[in-house]
């Protein structure tokens, strides 16, 4: 019954601010929802439930995130079936071009995030200390830390996507005049001055860590503001937001250019700066990268990156920020095949089983690699590991006999990532059969097009026949994340460029990941190291959150991207002809796709908000 109290009211009280100012909602209120408002905030548990309801609007970095969002199936990481567009899949649709401003069954990220922003401005106008019921003032000032913490939040999303939109930080009073609702949009480095000192002002009063591990788990902390900051920065300072001719016609109707001309390489040393004060945090102990070990004491990569995503905040001090409740249920049944009683759509891509490396680190590409393309193995594939995925369930084992070639012999993190065709399945007994005709591949919708389906965070001890799925946690953020931004922000700053520091934290990635460091002669070779860089953030962070979406957009390079098909496995033959390099798709995208169009309707309700360019 609170829950639904509480939805009502968000509901009625949410006045979209400039999108929705014609409405009549929130200029004429009644005396009713003002009542209401005290009842609510004369109420302990009322008012921590408003909170409550604040947190639960962040997106679900599993199933939000990833298919509500559509951010990882729009990467070059993940591909969906074609025939999700027709059971409303709007990332299919998004991926053949059929997006636009008139798109209904597109996200409403713009919407969304004022909705969400104005019921955190009515809790932090409204709540106060209720000494009688035991809400202290120094509860009330936490809440609104947290409060703000979110708007900041999401305001950074929406700027992820959309570029500027009309920053609003404080209630719009009923009795502004109409005209001066239609906002103009605040020009992107305005907003990022903003988050900028929002989120370096909240993170110091917020603690580094609470007392309770495991009942705080998911309050932000210094260090979650921080890391959000440096995002912030990070996105600033490069190429999609940093001196892009392509925005050079996008301005307010005063004339006001929403986005700077002028390339400013001081960005990219603001971001390492800022990344640094999280790397400070880390290096104090407060977090750090999970690892598992060994009877000898040396880093196991597989358990070690296997559990990263299974293991809690008491536990777990590689996690910075997390969403406590989460659909990871949803994201292990569209991962596990069909025939192990999962959904088997969440299909991987085969440039990205291409970026990971070969067990000593090598591109597969090196003359000097141990990666082979052709053929069948003829030998069990071991590694020093306790893991022990294999139908022995012999630690050390990772590949049985007789799988192909190109699948043996891979780096670590690639078998925690990557489900493939013979691929065991311990739940089943058996092993993955991917291929057509098999009890997992096509004919059937519900296959991975490209022969491919993901097992990153998908809980070894799920039973998915059983919709058993233990509980995971929702990382949005973690230490692996900050150290590799960190490399990149330093690599791409000429002040930075030659800090020993870039080997430092790519290698503590790679040990962790079991691989041979990078060598120190790369320091200082720009080119290279970017390509080293990209290229492990892509393999660590694959299919994460929207990170890969967002990195190929910030980096302006999903045009070229996209220019070649999507390839994979022959989806529809059976073996060994499976194993045949297929073009799968061509996807659309073009210029104006690196920012989400704003909804029409938002448009025609303001004459002084500006599209973005091309749609």
């Amino acid at each position: 019954m609170r829950y639904k109290l509480y939805r009502i009211l968000t509901l009625s009280l949410l006045a979209f601010f400039v999108v929705s100012s014609c409405s009549e909602d929130y200029l004429d209120q009644k005396p009713d929802d003002l009542l209401t408002l005290e009842m609510t905030f004369n109420d302990e548990n009322r008012v921590e439930g408003w909170l409550a309801a604040l947190y639960n609007l962040i997106p679900d970095p599993y199933w939000t995130t990833a298919y509500g969002y559509g951010a990882v199936f729009l990467s070059d990481d993940a591909q969906l079936p074609m025939e999700q567009a027709e059971w409303g899949g709007w990332a299919v649709k998004a991926q053949q071009g059929n997006w636009s401003p008139t798109s209904e069954y597109a996200p409403d990220l713009w919407g969304d995030t004022y909705e969400k922003v104005r019921s955190a401005l009515i809790f932090q106008q409204n709540v106060k200390a209720l000494p009688e019921q035991n809400l202290t003032q120094d509860d009330v000032d936490q809440m609104i830390l947290e409060s703000r913490f979110l708007v900041a939040f999401y305001y950074s999303k929406m700027l992820e996507m959309y570029g500027p939109f009309p920053l609003v930080t404080d209630l719009i009073s009923s009795d502004t005049d109409y005209d001066a609702l239609m906002l103009q949009r605040t020009p992107y480095d305005e907003i990022v001055d903003w988050l900028d000192d929002e989120l370096l002002e909240i993170s110091e009063e917020l603690p580094e860590t609470y007392t309770n591990l495991t009942s705080d788990f998911g309050r932000p902390t210094k260090g979650t503001c921080l890391a959000i900051r440096a995002r912030v920065l990070l996105n600033a300072a490069s190429p999609l937001f940093n001196g892009n001719e392509d925005f050079k016609d996008v301005v307010n109707p005063d004339g006001t250019n929403l986005f700077s001309q002028s390339y400013d390489a001081t960005k990219w040393d603001k971001a390492v700066e800022a990344y640094k004060l999280v790397i400070d945090l880390a290096e104090a102990g407060v977090y750090e990268l999970y690892t598992e070990t060994q009877d000898d004491g040396d880093i196991d990569p597989f358990l070690s990156f296997q559990n990263l995503f299974t293991k809690t905040g008491d536990t777990n001090k590689e996690i910075i920020w997390a969403r406590p409740s989460n659909n990871g249920s949803a994201w292990n049944m569209a991962s596990f095949p069909r025939g192990a009683g999962g959904y088997g759509f969440f299909g991987l891509t085969q440039s990205l089983v291409d970026a990971f490396y070969d067990r000593n680190g090598l591109d597969i590409n090196d003359p000097a690699s141990v990666y082979v393309e052709d053929g069948y193995s003829s030998y069990d594939t071991y590694y020093d590991t306790d893991y022990d995925q294999n139908w022995k369930s012999e630690a050390g084992m990772v590949v049985q006999d007789n799988v192909y070639n190109m699948y043996i012999n891979r780096e670590p993190r690639f078998y925690i990532t990557v489900r493939f065709n013979r691929n065991w399945i311990p739940q089943e007994s058996r092993d993955a059969q991917l291929h057509y005709g098999g009890y997992d591949g096509r004919p059937s919708a519900d296959s991975p097009m490209c022969g491919y389906l993901n097992k990153k965070a998908v809980h070894p001890e799920a039973i998915p026949r059983s919709w058993y799925v233990p509980t995971m946690p929702g990382i949005m953020i973690r230490l692996g994340e900050i150290y590799l931004s960190y490399v990149e922000a330093m690599n791409e700053s000429e002040t930075y460029r030659e800090s020993s520091d870039i080997i430092e934290y790519l290698n503590r990635i790679r040990t962790r990941a079991g691989i041979p460091g990078v060598d120190e002669s790369l320091l200082g070779n720009y080119s290279e190291m970017q390509s080293v860089i990209r290229r492990e953030r892509r393999v660590e962070l694959a299919v994460e959150n929207d990170i890969r979406y967002n990195d190929i957009r910030r980096w302006k390079t999903a045009v070229s991207i996209f220019s070649e098909p999507v390839t994979g496995m022959n989806q529809y033959a059976s073996e060994p002809d499976f194993y045949n390099r297929t073009d799968v798709m061509t996807r659309t995208f073009t210029k104006k796709m690196y920012l989400y169009p704003i909804r029409q309707t938002y448009i025609d309700n303001n004459p002084n908000l500006v599209q973005n360019p091309n749609w």
